[in-house]
């Protein structure tokens, strides 16, 4: 529990201060955010000039955060150190890696935009091919490469709350759900993002519930069920603690960053905090077994990549368009909502979502627990 407490603490604080040295950074580099001027939302025109690129702070702080919850658990007795790896895993490399290796791809993407002075950026195969190649590495790690005990980052088995055991899709199927989450979990975080602190605050809610997730799941681990707290439930996955610590850090980090993003923004996430973001939820929901789980912890970016895909399909098919502009957030600004309202009552439904998910997370282990003799 230390090292999680420590990890969330020191990125808040890494961040907050992070943060202000990003602003000025990318400030005195121009690297502002190009505006498009074709979206006839006024009020962000008055945006122009503010700095993007601002995931470079919260991946830096969640990577230096890991380590000092590392440095913690180092400390730790014997005995508990059977239960928790002081040293880096499996599951730190594939979920840090697609943190950062998303975040170069975002960032790559920022800074075509900045230096072309338009919001094109990465052309849209380019961006895909980048976020599939990330997906198919680190998944390929995640399915093929166990621990002394079997184990691996990833599951054979498609998973809710827990794997389900009758519905088994092999490696190789496994690895290309994995490459598929990545991809469509980085693109609806990125659609989210637009207004100041929607997405943060949104990715705050869901990477927070997975530090939950992951800290329950090391209290209830099948490894070691003398040391369970509900010996009767036990959860069948790897490096549940160093889930929850990456997960609580990255939290933490988000926290800090939120300070400066909030309305007035006074830096945006870009594309590096978005496909960063994205591609971390991805790992998360796999490496805890709850792939199936995540469109209810994310139920805010299932909607606007929903409603997105709706307003695609229909203008194709029918030259006719539901909404007055998507992602949806742009429609409720056309439709005179205030960005600060929008991105409040947002806030809510991602807060429902997460706590559904949470809910139905816990109900079966209930479920199990109260019928054990």
């Amino acid at each position: 529990m230390r090292a999680v407490i420590v990890a969330a603490f020191a990125a808040f604080i890494l961040s907050i201060l992070l943060t202000p040295i990003a602003i000025k950074v990318f400030t005195r580099l121009r690297a502002d955010q190009p505006i498009r001027a074709e979206g006839k939302v006024p009020p962000h025109l008055a945006k122009k000039g503010t700095p993007t690129m601002g995931g470079v702070a919260f991946i830096l702080a969640t990577v230096v955060a890991y380590i000092a919850g590392h440095l913690v658990l180092s400390t730790l007795p014997d005995v508990q150190l059977r239960l928790t790896p002081a040293g880096p895993t499996a599951t730190g490399i594939v979920l840090l890696g697609l943190f950062i290796c998303t975040g170069a791809l975002g960032f790559l993407d920022d800074y075509l935009k900045v230096s072309k002075k338009n919001s094109l950026g990465l052309n849209k195969r380019g961006k895909l091919i980048g976020q599939a190649l990330v997906g198919a590495v680190f998944g390929i790690i995640a399915l093929y490469f166990p621990n002394k005990a079997g184990g691996t980052v990833g599951s054979t088995y498609l998973s809710f709350v827990k794997e389900i055991y009758w519905l088994e899709i092999g490696k190789v199927g496994a690895v290309l759900l994995f490459i598929f989450v990545v991809m469509s979990m980085s693109n609806a975080v990125n659609l989210t993002d637009g207004l100041d602190g929607l997405a943060t605050g949104a990715s705050v809610m869901v990477i927070g519930a997975y530090a939950l997730i992951g800290f329950w799941q090391y209290r209830h681990w099948e490894t070691d069920k003398a040391y369970s707290v509900g010996a009767a439930y036990s959860y069948n996955v790897r490096d549940p603690l160093e889930v929850a610590i990456i997960a609580a850090a990255a939290a933490g980090a988000l926290a800090g960053f939120l300070w400066w993003n909030t309305s007035p923004a006074r830096i945006f996430m870009g594309d590096t905090g978005a496909l960063a973001l994205g591609s971390l939820i991805a790992g998360l929901a796999y490496s805890t077994n709850t792939v199936l789980l995540v469109p209810i912890l994310g139920l805010l970016f299932l909607i606007i990549t929903v409603t997105w895909v709706m307003q695609i399909g229909s203008f194709r098919l029918t030259g006719r368009r539901i909404f007055r502009m998507v992602p949806l957030q742009h429609h409720f600004e056309l439709a005179g909502w205030s960005e600060v309202n929008i991105v409040v009552r947002f806030w809510i439904i991602a807060g429902l979502g997460v706590a559904i998910g949470i809910g139905l997370f816990y109900a079966d282990f209930l479920r199990v627990v109260t019928k054990a003799p």
